[in-house]
């Protein structure tokens, strides 16, 4: 059976899920879960669980709320651009209603998940969504739009560690720094491809503003600061070898993705953004996981 014969009931959560490229959550999902491992390790030297599942479901929520209102926000502006056009909201294939109904649930999902994290954490709940709505305004009133998602993803590992610990940790901002810097920076990449659409239709950023050349020089800037703040989080947490050859791999990653990305090619785009950083996160995640296990990190 195609999905265009597919009873409503099922195509629509499907079309939705293709709206908020869902599979994209690899991106943060793995500092997330550094935070809460390195937080449960401080604790008790153990794997929290049930914690740890809850800030998957909320991380998962969070994210599918920010990408079902970036897509309601910035629908008009997709229909303008070529690369964007074929977008569920532009085509119709998802409508409004739908998003809107998908992004107050995915809402509804996080703040419960938050709640049943601590206290804490549903209190500094606003301050994670609040980044997350502004972010698609952004470049209607600033060229540096990347500093408000970064800011929105510098939330992950701080909430992740309050999740286990139920307490502020300047290592946890250390870690949302770097992750914070990390997606800015690639997301300076992935913009250069529409400077020339931004320009003509009003929407701002770095390249549209600054040009090509100097977006991939600030972010290749952006991200030797990421590296810096890895190298100060593995420092502040005591992570040993493990930690330093997955930075090791980390570093190399990043030479790769502004290697293959020139102001005269911007054509490998999608690799250094989809495959060289789900690279970075998820090989960052399992060095960090295996260190914590040779250090007694417990089951």
């Amino acid at each position: 059976m195609t999905e265009a014969a597919l009873p409503r009931p099922m195509a629509r959560p499907r079309a939705f899920l293709r709206l908020v490229m869902i599979e994209h959550s690899v991106f943060a999902l793995p500092f997330a879960y550094v935070a809460a491992l390195a937080a449960g390790f401080e604790v008790s030297k153990s794997v929290h669980w049930a914690d740890l599942a809850l800030v998957t479901v909320a991380m998962v929520a969070a994210r599918t709320f920010a990408m079902a209102a970036n897509r309601i926000i910035d629908r008009e502006i997709d229909a303008r651009n070529p690369r964007t056009a074929r977008r569920e909201l532009v085509t119709g294939a998802v409508g409004v209603r739908t998003a809107v109904v998908g992004a107050a649930v995915a809402l509804a999902v996080f703040l419960g998940a938050a709640a049943a994290l601590g206290w804490l954490c549903l209190a500094l709940a606003p301050a994670a969504v609040a980044p997350l709505v502004v972010y698609p305004y952004a470049k209607r009133f600033t060229d540096f739009p990347q500093v408000i998602l970064g800011i929105a993803q510098t939330v992950a590992p701080i909430g992740a560690w309050i999740a286990i610990t139920g307490h502020w940790s300047w290592s946890a901002v250390l870690l949302g720094l770097a992750v914070g810097t990390w997606i800015g920076g690639f997301d300076l990449i992935y913009a250069c491809q529409d400077a020339e659409v931004d320009r003509r239709i009003g929407v701002r950023s770095v390249p549209a503003r600054f040009g090509v050349r100097a977006a991939l020089v600030a972010s290749g800037v952006t991200h030797v600061v990421t590296f810096v703040l890895f190298v100060l989080f593995g420092l502040a947490e005591g992570f040993g070898a493990y930690w330093w050859v997955g930075l090791g791999l980390t570093a190399v990653a990043f030479g790769y993705e502004h290697a293959i990305v020139t102001p005269s090619d911007l054509s490998r785009v999608n690799r250094a953004f989809f495959t060289a950083n789900g690279f970075v996160g998820i090989a960052l995640f399992g060095f960090a996981l295996v260190d914590l296990i040779a250090r007694g990190l417990t089951w």
